[in-house]
């Protein structure tokens, strides 16, 4: 190790993601890594270490006194809302997922250098962590990704940008990922949008200024989540027991969550990230300009659906907007190391068919002979069995060291050794497979093309400001 060395600067070709008329965001003076005191379980098992690094990303580091010389490189979910990189927000994401320290991997986790949209924004932060790592501590024998959420498709864009067959990175494990993409991967919040609104008419309500559904929330708006928790408790009674909602509270939330497929306990979730998040993507990373369609889509399942569909607003996405968003954070399948995937058949908020989505990536790209999926019987989105993850992370290392592909049976038939450690129990259901993406998500009817970029444009994704996600 380096101790003495201060970090090198780690500015990379990333992606430059909003207009090129908004200035870039500034950039902290690059630090090295600090040692502090490691979350209480592993206290006496590693040393801990937190920095920032030259874009302004705080990030956090794990070795362990007895590490077996491969790092777990972790992108975390979200994303986060923000302008600024949270420096919490790593320490945080080491203390979840310390099962990897305790394996022996030394782990790194960003926090990304800023909050909001942005995947090949997070995926370059997550590269210029390894990188940061390497300065400093010297290169592993081996160095996996691990995405989780969101992450999931951050993970999957770092190895499509960072993960040639000779490469940095050995191998990936994916857990609960939304791997459909944000040109298609959000179309079910699209529509949770836009049938929320013909119901409750509250968001906004007819006295306030009105807009264009897709920007999720007008710019200048001061809703807070409290007060959108508000206004769907006072249309659905979403969080009330079911005697206590009156009538017309109980058949909104039937028609709301019988038409979107979205679960009655993550509704509240899918309706911030609808309303929050599709702010930050419009207005600060697209310029305002409308990624999303839902022209063509016939909603079923309510009391009445043809006046659903006859009131239901509706809007055309542009074309260029919606390229942006697919260029930033749609896979392609060029995958060239071993892919493992962990997902929970009943998660509530990446449905489980995002990895159908994935499957079909892998095998348009004839990639798909580096793809392992494995499903288990558990019914939350960010937290599974530690007996699960610690067994991903070693038959993926076993994989990429022996060579020989595991299958999903194989996989869930080691995980018994490590739930004697651990005792959170195995799950593995090695028969199931998800059914497409679009028998959860209604698709959206004659395809999507988009006008190609032209070489400026694609000279401006190379920029390092990381202010939004297209020039």
């Amino acid at each position: 190790m380096n101790r003495s060395r201060h970090m090198v600067s780690l500015g990379l070709a990333g992606a430059a993601l909003l207009a090129l008329t908004q200035a870039p965001a500034a950039h902290a003076a690059d630090t090295a890594p600090a040692p502090v005191t490691c979350p209480a379980p592993l206290a006496e098992k590693a040393a801990c270490y937190t920095g920032q690094d030259d874009n302004g990303a705080y990030y956090a580091i794990a070795i362990p006194h007895r590490w077996n010389h491969r790092l777990v490189v972790h992108s975390h979910g979200g994303p986060d809302l923000g302008d600024e990189s949270d420096p919490e927000r790593s320490v945080g994401d080491l203390e979840r997922w310390q099962v990897m320290v305790d394996q022996g991997y030394a782990w790194a986790g960003s926090s990304y250098r800023r909050g909001g949209y942005g995947t090949r924004m997070a995926a370059t932060d997550t590269e210029n962590l390894r990188r940061l790592f390497t300065e400093e501590f010297g290169t592993p024998r081996r160095t996996y990704l691990h995405g989780q959420s969101w992450g999931g498709d951050v993970a999957a864009k770092t190895i499509e940008m960072y993960g040639g067959a000779h490469g940095p990175y050995d191998g990936a494990l994916l857990t609960n990922g939304v791997l459909g993409g944000g040109s298609r991967g959000y179309d079910y919040r699209v529509d949770l949008r836009v049938v929320y609104q013909y119901y409750c008419q509250n968001l906004p309500r007819p006295s306030e200024p009105q807009y264009p559904l897709w920007q999720g929330l007008r710019p200048t708006s001061t809703l807070t989540t409290t007060g959108m928790r508000a206004r769907l408790r006072e249309c659905t009674g979403y969080d009330l027991p079911s005697g206590e909602r009156t009538a017309l509270q109980q058949r909104n939330l039937d028609d709301i969550l019988a038409v979107t497929k979205v679960p009655e306990r993550t509704l509240e979730s899918h309706l911030r990230f609808s309303v929050f998040t599709f702010r930050d993507i419009v207005h600060k990373r697209l310029g305002d300009r409308n990624p999303f369609t839902n022209v063509g889509v016939r909603y079923s399942g309510s009391h009445d659906d043809e006046a659903l569909n006859a009131g239901v607003e509706r809007f055309t996405a542009d074309p260029t907007a919606e390229r942006d968003l697919s260029y930033d954070s749609d896979l392609t399948g060029k995958v060239r190391i071993p892919v493992l995937t962990l997902h929970a058949i009943d998660d509530p908020t990446a449905f489980v068919e995002h990895e159908a989505a994935y499957r079909d990536t892998l095998a348009g790209a004839h990639r798909d002979r580096h793809l392992v999926q494995t499903f288990t019987d558990e019914h939350e989105h960010s937290g599974l069995s530690t007996s699960e993850y610690a067994n991903s992370i070693t038959a993926l290392d076993r994989w990429v060291r022996g060579g020989d592909r595991p299958t999903p049976r194989s996989v869930a038939a080691s995980c018994a050794a490590f739930d004697r450690t651990y005792g959170t129990g195995c799950f593995y259901e090695p028969e199931f497979r998800p059914s497409s993406y679009a028998s959860r998500v209604e698709p959206r009817p004659g395809g999507r093309t988009w006008p190609a970029m032209t070489s400026a444009q694609e000279k401006a994704w190379s920029r390092v400001d990381g202010v939004g996600i297209a020039p």
